[in-house]
């Protein structure tokens, strides 16, 4: 009979995984929320209309079917392929990126117009204005939306273990297979790591939040 240590320790293992990839995920995640959420406003209409159609579709389609295209389909159309990792990182940083992008598009468009008038007036290029007036002002309202994102992502990382990596979701899926009889423990204990992942989370973008809030009503 194992002991709780030998079902405990693959589960961190992968649980080591899961972290690995939410952290790499959720930074290409913000970066391409912010530059699509910018180019949205772009005077080109092309960058629009192409920022537009990228969010449609990744908002559009199941993060499950972008990873089997990404790790399946792809290299049969294009003789190209990429490491689990990289298409698990790769696939949750544009489905979330997508989201992320209409949070920062929201929070942009939230702000006074007078802002950007007063900035104009003191003679500040379009760049001045997003980086001084506009973008310190939205990051306090995009907060709480890119909080909730962060946790749907490391959410959403559960389903990599269906293109062979071995996250907390594959290996608690082993154990199960190895012992049914433990199967409520396994899937308690699934249950508990990832509670204890996303409150961690939680924790650390209400710091956040309290932080950047100092001085404003």
């Amino acid at each position: 009979m194992q002991t709780t240590w030998e079902y405990l320790a693959p589960l961190l293992q992968g649980a080591i995984l899961t972290i690995e990839i939410t952290i790499l995920s959720l930074f290409a995640a913000f970066l391409l929320s912010l530059i699509v959420g910018i180019a949205r406003f772009s005077k080109i209409k092309a960058v629009r209309f192409c920022m537009a159609l990228y969010v449609e579709i990744f908002r559009g389609t199941s993060l499950l079917v972008q990873l089997f295209w990404l790790y399946f389909a792809l290299p049969m159309l294009f003789d190209f392929r990429m490491s689990a990792f990289t298409v698990a990182i790769i696939a949750l940083g544009l489905n979330y990126g997508a989201y992320g992008s209409e949070v920062v598009r929201s929070a942009i468009m939230a702000i006074p117009k007078g802002q950007t008038e007063a900035g104009i007036a003191l003679n500040m290029t379009p760049w001045q204005r997003l980086r001084y007036i506009i973008l310190p002002q939205a990051f306090v309202m995009m907060l709480p939306s890119f909080g909730n994102l962060q946790i749907e992502l490391l959410k959403g990382t559960s389903l990599v273990y269906l293109i062979t990596l071995s996250d907390l979701t594959y290996q608690g899926m082993i154990l199960r297979s190895y012992d049914i009889s433990k199967a409520t423990f396994i899937f308690f204990m699934l249950l508990l790591i990832y509670f204890i992942m996303a409150q961690a989370m939680t924790l650390g973008i209400r710091a956040l939040e309290r932080k950047t809030s100092k001085g404003r009503l």
